[in-house]
């Protein structure tokens, strides 16, 4: 049996696997492009699989072969046009494009609520301080985007972190991570099996911002105090992803039952800021060995397997009694 036209199915195990560890070793900038452009390929690649899968089971049905212009029977027996498979493929499709769409939707409504909510915000200004002791902060995107800190917020920090703060929140509007997050959300959809990549993608974007407000105030201190200032005194459940505000504590999570050893993102953001790492080949290659390469691969299986169905489909055509 052949396995290759499976691969674009499977490959987003590899990208699960590294994806916290790249979001950790590259460039956070690096890291958000390559996690998000590798899991819009792979969710593409994976409906493109099941729909081929389908496809070839259908051909045998003879009134499809029909309109086909093929003729009945002669269409070759091959992984391309497995029937029991594309039995189970034509369900996944129906169940991937299902929760794909779904996932689409709530991007474009989180989208539209942020962007009312920045219009209907006070003042003109990109920040908009409102009167609530709750320590918050985040970032709506919009037609402008509004940065929304809370007076609890300002009043626990010191001028210098509130300045890291808002350079932190505006990187979020500047350079887009809503999207970033939103494409990722839709391709895990897709393929569940790509889903660690979601929070690595958050990680990265959060990653990204704070390197920015580190340069925009020159002191990496002072924001690292920042962040773990609002994560302790924050809301312990906000997890900013997607199309919704995206909060400079996003990423924590509430409390699990089983003790993980792994830091959580916040530690692990406070630590890349106290201590910067270098970007070794290892991570590179990690990169190219988990991203890259199943990328591509899964694209050049989908592609020869459209070509191997195509010419099928030509061969029972040609075998059609002419009219």
């Amino acid at each position: 049996m052949d396995l290759d036209q499976y691969v674009p199915l499977v490959a987003p195990v590899s990208a699960a696997l590294a994806a916290r560890p790249l979001a950790w070793r590259l460039p956070p900038r690096a890291a958000t492009w390559l996690l998000t452009a590798g899991a819009a390929i792979m969710g593409l690649a994976t409906v493109c699989c099941l729909v081929l899968l389908t496809s070839g089971g259908l051909l045998h049905i003879s009134w499809i072969a029909a309109l086909a212009d093929m003729a009945p029977g002669e269409l070759p027996r091959s992984p391309e046009t497995n029937v029991p498979m594309a039995t189970v493929a034509g369900v996944l499709l129906v169940v991937s494009l299902a929760m794909a769409t779904r996932a689409a939707l709530v991007q474009v409504r989180g989208l539209r609520s942020s962007a009312r909510a920045a219009r209907n915000l006070p003042g003109r200004d990109v920040v908009a301080i409102v009167e609530d002791d709750q320590v918050d902060a985040y970032a709506l995107p919009g037609r402008p985007g509004r940065v929304v800190v809370s007076t609890g917020m300002l009043e626990l920090l010191t001028p210098i972190e509130q300045g890291a703060l808002l350079a932190h929140e505006r990187s979020h509007l500047s350079a887009r991570h809503h999207l970033f997050r939103g494409v990722t959300a839709v391709a895990v959809a897709a393929n569940p099996l790509l889903w660690p990549l979601r929070d690595a993608v958050v990680f990265s974007t959060e990653r990204w911002a704070d390197e920015f407000a580190a340069r925009t105030i020159g002191d990496r201190t002072h924001l690292a105090r920042a962040i773990g200032k609002a994560s302790l005194a924050g809301p312990s459940g906000r997890l900013a992803e997607g199309a919704g505000g995206m909060s400079i504590i996003g990423g924590t999570r509430r409390p699990r039952l089983r003790r993980d050893p792994r830091p959580g993102p916040v530690p692990r953001r406070v630590m890349a800021l106290m201590r910067p790492r270098r970007v070794r080949r290892s991570a590179i290659f990690l990169a190219l060995l988990t991203i890259a390469v199943p990328t591509f691969t899964a694209t050049q299986q989908v592609g020869e397997a459209a070509q191997e169905l195509h010419g099928q489909v030509e061969f029972a055509q040609e075998q059609a009694p002419t009219r």
